[in-house]
């Protein structure tokens, strides 16, 4: 029943083709002018990471949810389907931005020969992963909120909640600068380089798993 809810949800999403088709000359654009190329996977992967999150307002515009339910299915494979659409898309997002970044550098130094642009492809990766670890983290916490409030509410919600979360990071770095609290920045680096890219993977799965859970508790409660 997963694969059914999922070939619905694609069949809604492929109405953003276009919309894609336009981010993604925009964001090649963008790196031509600026040659800002590490911004190329971030924006890509955002938008696409996004898009798979409107599946909500068409289930909640038409309705659909009630017709799902009295197919053999269960709210838990509801939810489910969900979030493997999210991860995906952000997977794909990642993936997608990150190749087509390069091939739009490569053009443009065959173009160019002039004046080319060197690829960094380590710090293409790492960017590329940052963009797909700050969208899971949008979606992690956005999912539930529109399971809880609805799509448009959910939305304000998230939004309400990220906004707390970065003024609560900001006072705790304020104040350990008011403490003369001393970070071994050059630690840190060295930690990060070794493990930071096992560790984003790890909160990663931990976020959406806790995600999922608090979704599914909400939506089996929640009257249709």
């Amino acid at each position: 029943m997963i694969k059914g809810l999922l070939k619905k949800d694609l069949y809604n999403l492929s109405t953003y083709k276009a919309s894609l088709i336009i981010v993604i000359l925009f964001c090649g654009i963008a790196i031509i002018g600026t040659e800002a190329v590490t911004f190329g996977p971030v924006i890509i992967c955002s938008i696409i990471g996004m898009i798979s999150l409107s599946t909500f307002s068409y289930d909640e515009i038409s309705k659909s949810n009630k017709y799902i339910l009295t197919l053999p299915t269960s709210r838990k494979e509801i939810v489910k389907e969900k979030f493997i659409l999210a991860i995906g898309s952000t997977i794909l997002g990642g993936i997608l931005g990150l190749l087509l970044t390069i091939i739009v550098i490569n053009v443009m130094n065959y173009l160019r020969p002039e004046n080319i642009i060197n690829i960094d492809y380590e710090s293409l990766i790492i960017t590329t992963i940052g963009g797909m670890w700050g969208i899971s983290l949008i979606q992690s916490i956005q999912i539930p909120s529109i399971y809880k409030w609805g799509a448009e509410k959910g939305r304000i919600q998230m939004f309400i909640l990220l906004f707390v979360l970065i003024v609560i990071v900001l006072g705790i770095a304020f104040l350990l600068m008011k403490a003369n609290f001393y970070i071994n920045v050059e630690m840190i680096e060295s930690f990060m380089n070794k493990y930071g890219l096992i560790l984003l993977a790890f909160f990663m799965i931990i976020m959406y798993y806790i995600s999922y859970r608090i979704s599914y508790k909400i939506y089996k409660k929640k009257e249709e």
